[in-house]
């Protein structure tokens, strides 16, 4: 059993800033992400797209901006439960919550705050009749360990930037990447364009364009691909195919937990502390919604700090928190790390 003060469903920027307001309230946070990294569509879908209306940054990278949450939150050490989907919930006579993942792994808080961003991410799946067959067995939607394609033989069909990167950072690990896209123009950041460019010049990934894999052949694992080239159809032999088409936004097993539901977001009290129907449960992001919503990762981050103060009086009844600047009280880290503002010098002036 992980046991935690708060317990964070979604570790996207909103999630991971909440570390950060929380440590501040000496609260420890616990994260669970369907993803096998944290970030959400940051670092997942878009790691290269630059954000222009995150305050004092005037354009920032969505990967770098994780990276930079990350940092700041790390000296209040969160835990991670990554690359599982938190399932169910269950309400303790302490009034705490115990939520288990679709592994089975448990997690105990008195606080839950739901930062889903749109939801539970799922694989966009091409329409290939016999895919079920071989997922696990050659097929992935998600590259979670990259070594597992050591010296293997791959096919990535996709046209963005996860298709692209993937097909460069495989190339120095598999003995064969080929890159499949339905069209000659691939949607992605123009560095990555060029950089398979490269690649393929130096014989490094086939590329084939324009054109789609519509079928998989294998004998209990996948062994090739059917790919289709204008008027063509050929074989092509491979240990995997890795089809990257984006991922598609569910609220997924949240969605019965009894929360109040409104278009596929979670309603919240907007005029007090984004607390959801269920006491102890909070929403807050893009997951949420109230009158005036705005789905931006700011307003996400000021609802993160007026829960992580609801937080606290939830888990320590009846004691008082004044609120100081971190510019007057510093910061003191879970790893014994401080930071705080050089102090004023004291001294006459002859």
């Amino acid at each position: 059993m992980i046991t935690t003060d708060i317990l964070i469903i979604g570790a996207g920027p909103t999630g991971l800033f909440t570390v950060f307001e929380a440590g501040l309230l000496k609260l420890k946070c616990h994260l669970i992400d369907a993803l096998p990294q944290p970030g959400g569509q940051c670092s997942e879908i878009y790691p290269k797209k630059p954000i222009y209306d995150i305050p004092a940054y005037p354009e920032i990278l969505a990967g770098d901006l994780t990276e930079k949450l990350l940092e700041q939150g790390k000296q209040f050490e969160p835990g991670f439960t990554l690359g599982e989907r938190a399932e169910t919930i269950e309400k303790q006579e302490d009034g705490s919550f115990i939520v288990t993942t679709n592994k089975g792994t448990k997690h105990k808080a008195p606080v839950v705050a739901i930062a889903g961003g749109l939801g539970s991410f799922e694989p966009r799946k091409p329409i290939i009749d016999n895919i079920a067959d071989y997922e696990d067995k050659g097929v992935e939607y998600m590259i979670k360990n990259p070594e597992m394609y050591r010296d293997k033989r791959v096919v990535v069909a996709g046209g963005g930037d996860s298709a692209l990167d993937w097909s460069i950072f495989l190339s120095d690990v598999a003995s064969e990447v080929t890159l499949i896209h339905r069209r000659n123009e691939f949607r992605g950041h123009l560095d990555s364009v060029e950089k398979v460019q490269e690649l393929k010049s130096a014989g490094k990934i086939n590329l084939i364009t324009p054109a789609e894999v519509v079928g998989l052949e294998g004998d209990g694992k996948i062994e090739s691909v059917t790919v289709k080239q204008e008027t063509k159809v050929f074989q092509k032999e491979c240990d995997h195919f890795i089809p990257l088409f984006g991922l598609s936004p569910k609220l997924g097993p949240i969605a019965n937990w009894g929360l109040e539901i409104e278009k596929n977001a979670i309603k919240v009290n907007n005029a007090l502390d984004y607390q959801t129907n269920i006491p102890g449960i909070f929403a807050i992001g893009d997951v949420n919604t109230y009158p005036g919503k705005l789905k931006l990762i700011l307003c996400g981050f000021h609802e993160a700090t007026l829960m992580c103060q609801a937080a606290y009086q939830i888990i320590n009844p009846g004691k008082r928190y004044v609120l100081k600047y971190t510019t007057v009280s510093g910061v003191d880290g879970f790893d014994g790390t401080r930071k705080e503002a050089p102090k004023a010098v004291v001294k006459a002036i002859d």
